[in-house]
């Protein structure tokens, strides 16, 4: 698989770094920079924004990634996705500040944004 087959639009299905799991859904967005490295928006929820930069080798997927809290501290940490296919991510993360104890983790699923299927 190569990087720029990942561009593109996924749901996300989530669990927090915490004892009790909580659930999450959103948006992951990827799209490479003039060096093909990865550039993610995450949309948690309905407004939670998040953004990170990465890397992409032997279809792994590592993103460092950076968002403001809700009590506006800034948080940091790292995912990481096997990707399954062009179309499926498979991963967990983890933060700086978040539980030692346990990881996060995310399931990523292509949109299909192709509208010939429409037709």
């Amino acid at each position: 698989m190569m990087v720029q087959e990942l561009v593109g639009e996924y749901t996300i299905m989530g669990s927090n770094q915490d004892a009790e799991q909580h659930s999450y859904k959103g948006k992951l967005i990827l799209s490479l920079d003039e060096n093909s490295r990865i550039i993610a928006m995450w949309t948690i929820g309905t407004d939670q924004q998040q953004t990170g930069t990465g890397f992409f080798k032997n279809n792994i997927l590592v993103i460092n990634f950076r968002y403001s809290g809700e009590d506006q501290n800034v948080y940091k940490g790292v995912a990481v996705y096997q990707c399954i296919s062009k179309d499926i991510l498979d991963g967990f993360w983890s933060e700086k500040h978040g539980n030692p104890l346990y990881l996060g983790e995310e399931r990523c699923f292509r949109i299909n944004t192709n509208t010939e299927l429409l037709d």
